[in-house]
This record gives C-alpha cells, structure tokens and sequence, in this order.
C-alpha cells in the first residue's frame, strides 16, 4: 500500500470510532428488569419514571438514532435541533443508520441556516425547554450535545428578542471580540445556556452525553454549556461589553435582564442533579488511529489533540518536526543540523503555546526510534486561516499546501538532506468531511508534489495567497490528492497525520 493509502485508512479508522452509532454503542447501556438502569461509560442511572431525551447540535441526529435503537419503549418522548438540510444530506448520502425510524418517538426541528440562530432553531429551544420545565424528580432526562449546538438553542431571556441579541454579538465581532467574550455574553442573557437547561429540569435527574469539537474538552465551552455550571457572572458579561465601548449603546431588553439577574453564578452544588460526560473527543479519533498505525507496522506517536495556531505558523512546526523524523531515520539527528531543528521546534510550540504539549518528552520518544520502521506521528486540533484572497480551500488543505511547499523549500535548500532519503506525506482532515466551502475534508501532500506543480510552471505561493488551496489540489491526478469523504455525521475537529518510512 502507499502512503497515501495508508493515511486515508488511518483517517477513516480514526472517524469511524467517533460515528455517532459506534460511540454511542460503546458509551449507552439500557439495563431491563425489575428496576431499569441507564448505564453511561460504567455510571449507573435508575430509571424510576419516565426517560425524556432532547439534543442540539451538528452530529445529534445519528447520535438520536442511535440512542433510541438501545434505550427502546423505555424512551416516552423527545425532541432535537438540528442543522437546516441535514435529513436530506443524510438521505442523499445513502446513511440511512443516522436518519430516525418512520414512527420515532423524537420529533425532529431543522434551524440555524448557515449555523446562524434562527426562527426555527429558537421554535426547537422553546419546545425544548417546556419539556425541560414539566419533568418531576422521577423523570431522567438524557441530553445530547454536539458542537453546532450553540447556534441551535437560542432562548434569549425576556423581554430580549433574538434579533437584538444576534445585533449584539455581531457588534462585538465585528469590534474584535473573541470567541470565550462572545459566549460569556451569550450564556449571560440567554435561558438555556451556561447551565441553563440543567436548571430548568430540576428536579429530574440530568445525563448530558457530549461530543466535543472543542480543543481541551471544556464542559461550559461546548454548545455554550447548557447543562454545565457556567464559571461566569453578570459583572464578567458587563466587563466585557465596557471593554468594547457597548455599555451605552444596549437595547432596553438587554439593559433590564442585566439589571435584574443574580449577580454570581449558580452554586456549582446546584448541579448534583446533573452528570456530564464526554463520549467522544479528538483525543479518542487519535487514539484509535494510533492503533490502526501500529497494526499498519508503524512507529506510531500522538504530538497532541490540542494543536492551535495560525495555519502557517503550524506548518512550520510541522516542517521541523518531519526534518528531524527524516534525521532520525538517516541516523544524523545527533549532529549540529539536528540540534539546530530541534530548537527551532521548542521555540516553536513555545510560542503557539499548544495546551498540554510536553515537546521535550515528545522528542525524547522520537529519539527512541530506528530506521527499521516507518514512522506516524499523529496530532489534531484546529488551525485558524487569514482571509486574503477571495480562492477556494479550507484550513485543511492550507495547512497541507503549506507544509508541502516548507519541505520542498527546505529540501531545496540542503541539497543532498536526508529528506531526500525519505518519502514524505502530509494530511490534514475535518472530521466532519467538510473543509471551507469545498467538498473535500482536507488533503494530502508531499515535496513531490510541489516540485512537481513548479515544473508545471504553477506559482504554489500566488495559490497560497488567494487562499486556493482547493483549485491547486484539483489541478493534479484528478483531484487525487483531496481528501473526499462526504458527511461523515460526526464532528471532534480536525485530524493530521505524517507518514515518513526510509526509500
């Protein structure tokens, strides 16, 4: 097999395990008898009463379907959020296990159009909701959560109306805020978010099932924390909005939910009616292609699952990291050429400051390798992209482009390196199966390849500037260089890998 073939594998193995139907399989276990329990990943939840099941997100339709195949005549009723479209995608797509059966008992809303709320996606937060408020101390309510959640449970507190908190968070964006401002601002005037639905079905017992698409899985961050106690108060959301000089430019609405919430937020012993867990993450896609690595006669590592960055800052570091891989192989990594690639990649994620990346034990590892095996390092995460140019392409395929034009920069540059020795290749994938407006998940590349464009007499930089990653890609082979998946029907970021053996 080729290392193109071996990377697509590694990637649809990593997928696979997050699909909503083997995940939710592998996390939900109803136990029948004389009294009923809801097994999630070894807890155990009596089933006293009634079990109520509500969901919001990009990936909860399978996850919905799923649930309802394992949890049987034991579920009374439920309703989910979900994207405009994404029935029919599924539909389309022949991925008949994420649709609903015909008589399901969970009603369906579509909102959210261009993940922006909507009318529709406020209909499904209000019916959510109700059911929220009528369950009793003997209800369990199962919540599943995916990333796309946020854009799809908007509830603003009254008297505010959607359309004037939407104005809000866009002039916040629009003055630089970030994405954590953004949220604080949300979860203040909303009723649902940042532990919002948890407090509304209180008494009933709460069991939130997460996907995450969040780098560091943090609870109160995903789908803006609906059932997690939120660490933010009224004085943060106020701070925020002085910071970005909004204070005095409030609609009425805002102005009066602001000066009657509750100035702290709410205990977090207010939420021992609650569990949270986590059912799939980048961490779990990675750890499985690690496997499917080492099962493929690799030398397999894991650099992270929380790689971060502007997207040619990463391809740096990835370019340094493949560098000295290729010096390990040739058994030069001990010389100056070494040592120099080395410190170029320690100062490297120390300014990405990549949460939880321990380089040094990472390079220790490395060093530990023999020419004998070919080698994978895998990383995931979510790189950012400046909008130049007005091309086609994702993150995906940029960082793909971009590490492939490094190495063969520095290829170049060193003439008989010991890159020279080793074939290289690169990939970056969603694991969604979408990357920017294009219906590739990412793409693969190698030095080859961009030495291969320039004989063409195709400027890889001008690509790289008009951010057209996609059309470069689409130019070689038929596209076989693109990463093509079609919905996958799940989400936990995005997935890189490096494959390296000795020629």
């Amino acid at each position: 097999m080729s290392l193109r073939e071996h990377a697509l594998s590694l990637f649809r193995s990593a997928v696979g395990t997050v699909r909503p139907a083997p995940m939710m399989e592998r996390a939900l276990k109803l136990q029948g008898g004389g009294c009923p329990q809801l097994l999630v990943k070894g807890q155990a939840f009596p089933v006293k009463r009634d079990l109520y099941l509500v969901g919001f997100g990009k990936a909860v339709l399978g996850m919905a379907a799923a649930a309802e195949e394992i949890l049987g005549d034991h579920l009374i009723r439920g309703i989910i959020n979900v994207p405009l479209g994404i029935q029919e995608s599924l539909q389309r797509a022949g991925m008949q296990e994420m649709l609903l059966k015909p008589h399901s008992k969970i009603r369906v809303i579509e909102g959210a159009k261009n993940n922006l709320p909507d009318a529709e996606a406020l209909k499904g937060a209000v019916a959510i909701q109700q059911l929220a408020e009528g369950l009793t101390a003997d209800d369990l309510l199962l919540v599943l959560i995916s990333g796309g959640g946020s854009a799809l449970l908007p509830a603003p507190i009254p008297p505010i109306l959607l359309e004037e908190k939407e104005k809000l968070t866009k002039m916040l964006a629009s003055q630089g805020a970030a994405i954590q401002e953004l949220n604080i601002v949300r979860k203040t005037l909303s009723v649902l978010k940042g532990g919002g639905l948890a407090q509304l079905a209180y008494p009933a017992r709460v069991v939130s099932l997460i996907l995450s698409d969040v780098i560091g899985d943090p609870l109160d961050i995903i789908a803006s924390g609906p059932t997690a106690a939120s660490s933010h108060s009224v004085q943060d959301c106020l701070q925020v909005l002085a910071k970005y000089n909004l204070l005095h430019n409030l609609p009425k609405s805002v102005e009066t939910v602001l000066s009657t919430s509750p100035t702290k937020p709410t205990a977090p012993e207010n939420y021992s009616h609650v569990s949270n867990i986590i059912i799939g993450s980048n961490t779990l896609a990675l750890d499985e292609a690690k496997r499917h690595a080492e099962g493929l006669g690799y030398a397999a590592l894991v650099l992270s699952a929380a790689v971060r960055g502007e997207v040619g800052r990463v391809a740096t570091l990835y370019c340094q990291l493949i560098r000295l891989v290729c010096l390990g192989l040739t058994g030069l990594a001990e010389g100056s050429l070494g040592d120099e690639v080395r410190g170029n990649l320690l100062q490297l994620a120390a300014e990405l400051e990549i949460p939880g990346l321990d380089l040094a034990k990472f390079l220790q590892a490395l060093r530990g390798l023999g020419p004998e095996r070919p080698v994978c390092v895998l990383a995931g995460g979510e790189t950012t992209v400046q909008l130049q140019g007005s091309g086609k392409g994702g993150r995906n395929q940029e960082l793909a482009l971009r590490v492939g034009l490094g190495l063969h920069r520095a290829q170049a540059m060193e003439g008989s390196s010991p890159q020279g020795r080793c074939e290289i290749i690169f990939f970056s994938g969603g694991t969604d199966g979408q990357d920017g407006p294009t219906e590739a998940a990412g793409a693969f590349c190698s030095p080859g390849l961009v030495a291969e464009a320039l004989q063409e007499g195709l400027d890889v930089e001008s690509f790289l500037r008009n951010n057209d990653s996609y059309t470069f890609f689409s130019q070689f082979q038929g596209g076989h260089h693109l990463l093509v998946t079609g919905l996958t029907g799940t989400n936990v970021m995005d997935i890189q890998a490096i494959l390296i053996r000795v020629m």
